[in-house]
């Protein structure tokens, strides 16, 4: 019977005990483990005197488990695992703290939900460095295809290699109209409604540009004239003095809040974004930029959980 004290066995003897119930051989476990026959001998009879019960029974020809020894040994397998996993969490974690962070980010991402994303991970990883690229799509398919970047966050509509995308979330787009506009009076409005109008639009390289360009074209209309800023808050303002109307993420804002104008939704389905993850397919995530995106995972709005702007 196993003595009520815990005995002193420290993870040589699990490790000789383990393989010489694999191997039932003294001298294949000697081999597996990385020491002499007799060492191996002295290991398990030091084992089984601090345990006091014999493990193995001996004869000549054969090695074989005793009743306490098939109870025993799985204990030390899963001792061994679980000292195993220990020591590679350990290790992660130090190579996180360690670690840096670079980001490519579409600027509405940036604003609303990366804030969150970095409070809770510099909260448990103080020491790592997070830099954030900011711009269009364009630039963070550049910059992650071109490696200055661990990730990118964007819409992952028709990516490829070497590139991957990993699906998120969905974002509808809002029209961003001047206090007064004759839009304001409709709950929702469609891309048809729009007919006429001055735009306020991002850089043609940006996703927002090209999906509104698609609908705009989809839908048979046209806009006498467009204005091109490369913020968001630069839209707003000048939507703000009258010199157009604008079509933005709802994300940004819910985020934003911008003085002077007011927003209505697009008609379901219309502009809809496709946003997630974006990596390169051949390169596998540092310990610190994996660390980051299971704490983006987590923060990530679900259906239903972003204000409305």
């Amino acid at each position: 019977m196993i003595r009520d004290r815990l005995p002193d066995l420290g993870v040589r003897e699990l490790r000789a005990l383990v393989s010489l119930a694999r191997y039932a051989s003294f001298a294949a476990a000697a081999a597996d483990v990385g020491v002499s026959q007799p060492t191996l001998t002295r290991t398990v009879r030091r084992a089984e005197d601090a345990l006091g019960v014999t493990l193995f029974s001996r004869t000549t020809r054969r090695v074989a488990l005793t009743p306490a020894g098939r109870e025993f040994v799985p204990l030390a397998e899963r001792v061994l695992d679980d000292i195993g996993l220990g020591m590679r969490n350990i290790r992660e974690l130090a190579d996180v703290e360690r670690g840096r962070v670079v980001i490519a980010t579409q600027i509405s991402i940036a604003h609303v939900i990366l804030p969150s994303a970095i409070r809770i991970f510099t909260a448990r990883f103080p020491s790592v460095d997070i830099r954030l690229l900011e711009g269009v799509q364009a630039n963070v398919l550049e910059a992650v295809h071109g490696g200055s970047a661990d990730f990118g966050l964007g819409d992952t509509t028709g990516i490829g290699d070497p590139l991957t995308g990993e699906l998120l979330g969905e974002q509808a787009c809002r029209v961003v109209l001047p206090k007064g506009h004759r839009l304001l009076r409709r709950k929702v409005i469609s891309v048809a409604d729009l007919d006429g109008e001055t735009m306020i639009a991002m850089p043609p390289e940006s996703f927002a540009w090209r999906l509104l360009g698609g609908a705009i074209h989809s839908a048979g209309i046209e806009m006498p004239s467009r204005i091109t800023v490369s913020l968001f808050t630069t839209a707003f303002q000048l939507v703000a003095q009258g010199l157009g109307i604008a079509v933005a993420p709802a994300m940004i804002l819910a985020g934003v809040h911008p003085d002077g104008v007011e927003s209505r939704p697009l008609a379901a389905g219309e502009m809809l974004q496709h946003q997630g993850i974006i990596a390169r397919r051949d390169r596998d995530q540092s310990p610190a930029a994996a660390a980051f995106l299971d704490v983006l995972r987590d923060v990530w709005p679900k259906e239903g959980d972003m204000p409305d702007p």
